[in-house]
């Protein structure tokens, strides 16, 4: 409950220390205010908020001096100020200066510092306030007393990150540490493979991690060359890999780059495009078989483990000629630039399913909606049965577009009619957006696998052009 204040019983005024009679409320000389002098405590005396000191007996402690002669207490003594005596009454000796190389550690008071600009332990009991405190901020006692408040300077904004370091995709400002997560915000960044895209030339790709899976297990590979006679050439390889086999992104990644850099070598030294993707298989898969060379000690730890694998699928465009070439379930549709003319599946998979509808034991809606559908029998891998590279060479008779895709674009777009149909009409001429749009068909469909395609352009062949 609230109380009035007590009036102290002192002998002196506080202010301007004239003597006072019992009773006395104000000071007959200055007018201080005596009730608010506080009671004198039973206990050891300690320093009051507003800097005045308590009186005890035995003890001549100095009295805090008035700053304007109204009431107003002067600033607290600091502790150098007091005289020291040690236990047989001699004075203390004074403290050591501290060394003028070492300035006394502190924090800037105009605006708040960097984590690294506050000390690591409390600064130096022995200095002084005016030590404390650097030159350039010290403020007369004077000028405390009546000085305006100074607002805290607004915090300095985040250092931006160099040019070459990753900006952090959540707050746009943070640097991305070696572990994938922003300094600034501590958000994980997506992984590199999470979302890829290329565009080389006529030819673009697209790969994406879709909605269910934990990375991204598709690779691709697209670029351009020209043939012994100049004219230019088209190349994407997509692979997918093996979710059930071990390490399946990495069996993606080594097979793409093998395929793609064997065509890229070999087409320009007139090596047929149809026996180049040939070799571009051969050199996938030996790619793949590499990464299952483990020592024996690392079998022995993980006895259980597969070896790598993954399916491939390839095209390459030239003038007035196609050829693809595919292991495993990856498909490459054909679609007109005339899309009244109608659309066409390149290739057929090793699959199941593939098998039913070729041994005329099912149909293929029958096939394709069995739970087995999708069970690959041909692959790249250490572990694969026998190695059977497909390949088939065509020449188209009117431009269009080649799309060279894994099972995650086409399980929403199985059809060649359905694929034409989520393919833009101008992909021919932008084949990167062309490929964004069909990923993103893939995606509203529900992503539940990762999804990978390359769109090539083909040109208006020559007059005669056939299938071949």
């Amino acid at each position: 409950m609230s109380q009035m204040p007590q009036q102290a019983a002192v002998s002196k005024c506080p202010s301007c220390e004239e003597p006072l009679e019992s009773g006395d409320r104000f000071c007959g000389a200055c007018g201080y205010d005596l009730s608010v002098v506080p009671a004198r405590p039973e206990d050891s005396p300690t320093l009051a908020i507003n800097g005045a000191v308590p009186a005890q007996e035995g003890v001549d402690w100095p009295v805090a001096r008035d700053s304007d002669g109204h009431g107003h207490p002067a600033p607290v003594h600091a502790a150098a100020e007091l005289p020291g005596t040690d236990s047989g009454g001699s004075p203390l000796p004074p403290p050591p200066p501290p060394p003028a190389a070492a300035p006394a550690p502190g924090v800037r008071f105009d605006r708040p510092g960097e984590p690294d600009e506050y000390p690591l332990q409390a600064p130096d009991p022995r200095l002084t306030a005016e030590q404390a405190v650097p030159a350039e901020q010290a403020v007369p006692a004077q000028q405390a007393a009546t000085a305006e408040p100074v607002a805290p300077a607004a915090p300095a904004p985040p250092t931006a990150p160099a040019a070459a370091e990753k900006v952090c995709v959540a707050c746009r400002a943070g640097r991305v540490d070696d572990d994938g997560y922003c300094e600034n915000c501590g958000h994980a960044q997506p992984r590199e493979r999470d979302h890829m895209e290329q565009e080389s030339g006529p030819v673009a790709a697209v790969s994406d991690r879709g909605l269910r899976h934990h990375r991204n297990e598709d690779a691709f590979s697209v670029g351009c060359t020209a043939l012994p006679d100049g004219a230019p050439a088209s190349v994407a390889i997509v692979c997918d890999g093996v979710s059930s086999a071990t390490r399946p992104d990495d069996a993606s990644l080594a097979a793409s780059r093998a395929a793609g850099a064997s065509l890229l070598g070999a087409l320009p030294r007139g090596t047929h495009p149809q026996q180049a993707m040939h070799d571009a298989i051969l050199a996938a898969s030996q790619a793949v078989n590499a990464l299952a060379d483990e020592p024996a000690t690392a079998r022995e730890q993980a006895p259980h483990q597969n070896a790598p694998a993954c399916t491939l699928v390839g095209a390459v465009v030239t003038a007035g000629l196609l050829v693809v070439g595919w292991v495993g379930d990856s498909r490459v549709y054909w679609v007109p630039a005339d899309r009244s003319t109608p659309p066409a599946r390149l290739t057929e998979d090793d699959s199941w399913a593939a098998q039913m509808v070729a041994a005329g034991l099912m149909s293929e809606a029958e096939a394709y909606a069995d739970e087995r559908a999708h069970a690959i029998t041909g692959w790249l891998g250490a572990d694969a049965y026998e190695l059977e590279p497909h390949t088939a060479s065509f020449k188209p008779d009117r431009p269009g577009v080649v799309v060279v895709c894994t099972d995650g674009l086409w399980n929403y777009a199985e059809s060649a009619e359905e694929m034409a149909e989520a393919m833009p009409l101008d992909a021919a001429v932008r084949p990167l957006h062309g490929a964004r749009v069909l990923v993103g068909h893939a995606l509203d469909g529900g992503g539940h696998d990762n999804v990978t395609v390359a769109l090539l352009p083909f040109p208006a062949p020559p007059q005669g052009a056939g299938s071949a």
